[in-house]
């Protein structure tokens, strides 16, 4: 697992997360990204962050197979309290965070870009809550803030994926380009917003997040509970076991 930060140009800070082979975070994989994420954005210097990742795709959301090793509850305590975090670190970041998504962008995929502040996605990239495929239940907090309600509903009841296209036609995607162009595009944009003042950018961003409709933390949270009830049911481990595999 590696979070690595570099600083591309002046006031971006880059936060990227390399957790072969399918950015699936274990439960240190998410606290260390939030502290990359807070610690970019306490930097004096910074204006912008921008959140990418290596490799195949944005992110797949937790590491099961840490779930599945785990016989009691210990694992799915902390990858909800991490995932928590690394989300709340997100929409919290001290300045604007720009997601720079590729291929898939799955479960704490969703969370992450959905606590964002802007998106720029590449042409391969979709988005979707595979929760009740992998007995779980959550981050529908986050697709309600790039989908309208019912598309939200119907994508979280399915299991289904949406493509950045797709979201750049709803306007929560910035812009879509080709993957090879996707970290320089997110840059692009974070430079320009890096270009304000720097005070008046965090100013800004607390105002903005004073002044959403809905609670993110307290709403995902509340979702999470219910996770924690399909486990205790012995729901999750039912419908865990069978995820991956021919039905």
């Amino acid at each position: 697992m590696t979070v690595s930060t570099a600083s591309p140009t002046s006031g971006v800070r880059v936060v990227t997360v390399d957790h072969p082979p399918v950015n699936a975070l274990p439960v240190r994989g998410w606290y260390d990204l939030a502290d990359a994420v807070r610690a970019a954005g306490r930097d004096p210097e910074a204006r912008c962050v921008v959140l990418a990742a290596a490799g195949r795709g944005f992110n797949a959301g937790v590491d099961i197979k840490e779930l599945r090793r785990d016989a009691g509850n210990t694992a799915l305590i902390g990858v909800n309290r991490g995932c928590a975090e690394a989300f709340e670190a997100v929409y919290a970041c001290e300045v604007p965070v720009v997601a720079a998504v590729q291929g898939f962008c799955l479960g704490g995929g969703v969370g992450l870009a959905g606590n964002a502040d802007a998106i720029v996605a590449s042409e391969d990239a979709v988005f979707g809550l595979p929760e009740l495929d992998r007995g779980a239940l959550g981050a529908a907090t986050h697709l309600a803030r790039l989908v309208p309600q019912h598309l939200m509903r119907t994508l979280y009841y399915t299991a289904r994926t949406v493509t950045a296209a797709e979201l750049l036609a709803h306007g929560s995607v910035w812009r879509v380009v080709p993957q090879s162009e996707l970290l320089g595009a997110a840059v692009e944009l974070a430079a320009e917003i890096a270009r304000k003042d720097g005070h008046l950018l965090r100013l800004a961003k607390a105002a903005l997040n004073g002044i959403d409709p809905v609670d993110v933390r307290r709403s995902y949270r509340f979702e999470q509970g219910f996770t924690f009830e399909a486990s205790l049911a012995g729901t999750a481990d039912r419908v865990r076991d069978t995820f991956g595999k021919e039905t």
